[in-house]
């Protein structure tokens, strides 16, 4: 059976979910993966309000959608940075508050557990996510960094989260933390160490995302290979970077994504320079069966065009892995 193609809704929280619901059935998806922003899926609402979760599925089935996660990427975020105003701008107000650092965390922190107990009212097995982190400032060593300084970054982390993995494990859902930069993991080696902090626990995973890992020279196949097991959910997002030096190199020269002085940008699936062909057959050796989630990104393409080719390249692009051996046919009787 091939696996579902879903589109994720975090860069179309501009659009009712009613709306983005027939787009995305216009542009020839399976389903989607709903973001907890915009109006697309009110954590507090799915727990408190009769009915609220039933909305959310009466849309999907007008369109003959399934939903396979739900993701709260912008509150996890906040459960271990160090917040600043920037926050304020993707946070809920009940979340922000005053903005107090230890009393945004906190709420962050029961947020996430909302989600969890949201995702399984919703009948939802996964939740993609961020963490956030308290240490990625320090990724770049100078000053240098106290011998300690990253060990207690990674401690923190399991302090905060270990609480709000206790809940995924109660209601039978898994976190699928986006390797990502600015979060506690963002290669393999980070990511590693974020397993290891909690203890390996099972509740905690990663939503498999190539983008992030191109333009940084991490080996995105290895990371299927190496995390199989963790793999919980997978993002279809494509990247180009440089063939040559540009004038702003990996981190960006604090351009806006599109400014062509960039070393690396977002493209749509198929114009970028990740490897798909490879991503799919370490996902068959892993046996991921689960949704490949179209994270549509590209500063310099409509979206609408760019989803519905998304769409078409992720369907020919995906295939089963073989039941038998290539040459079997040639064995003697």
């Amino acid at each position: 059976m091939p696996r579902p193609v879903t589109l994720f809704t975090g860069q179309w929280a501009d659009l009712p979910f009613e709306t983005i619901c027939a787009k995305a059935k216009s542009f020839g998806y399976d389903g989607i993966e709903i973001a907890c922003w915009g109006d697309h899926f009110d954590v507090e609402r799915a727990l408190s309000e009769d009915g609220y979760i039933q909305s959310r599925w009466d849309i999907l089935e007008k369109y003959e959608l399934k939903c396979y996660a739900i993701s709260n990427h912008l509150v996890g975020q906040a459960v271990c940075d160090h917040i600043d105003e920037r926050h304020k701008s993707i946070l809920p107000p009940r979340v922000w508050g005053d903005g107090r650092e230890d009393g945004v965390r906190q709420r962050a922190a029961e947020e996430m557990k909302m989600t969890a107990r949201a995702a399984a009212k919703m009948g939802v097995k996964v939740v993609p996510g961020f963490t956030g982190s308290s240490i990625w400032q320090y990724l770049y060593s100078f000053p240098p960094n106290p011998p300690d300084l990253i060990d207690k970054g990674y401690a923190f982390f399991a302090e905060m989260w270990n609480p709000i993995l206790d809940v995924f494990d109660e209601v039978g859902v898994r976190f699928a933390l986006e390797a990502h930069p600015t979060e506690i993991a963002f290669d393999i080696a980070s990511a590693e160490r974020a397993v290891q902090a909690v203890g390996g626990r099972k509740a905690f995973g990663f939503n498999f995302d190539p983008s992030h890992f191109g333009y940084q020279g991490v080996d995105y196949v290895a990371f299927i290979l190496r995390f199989g097991e963790r793999i919980y959910h997978v993002h279809m997002k494509d990247v180009y970077w440089s063939d040559k030096p540009s004038e702003a190199g990996v981190f960006g020269g604090h351009l806006n994504f599109g400014d062509r002085r960039r070393y690396w940008d977002f493209r749509s699936l198929g114009r970028g320079k990740i490897n798909f062909e490879e991503i799919i057959r370490a996902l068959n050796a892993i046996q991921y069966q689960g949704p490949l989630s179209v994270e549509w990104e590209d500063s310099g393409m409509d979206r609408e065009f760019g989803a519905t080719e998304a769409c078409a390249f992720v369907r020919r692009l995906d295939f089963a892995p073989s039941q038998v051996a290539f040459d079997a046919a040639f064995e003697r009787k």
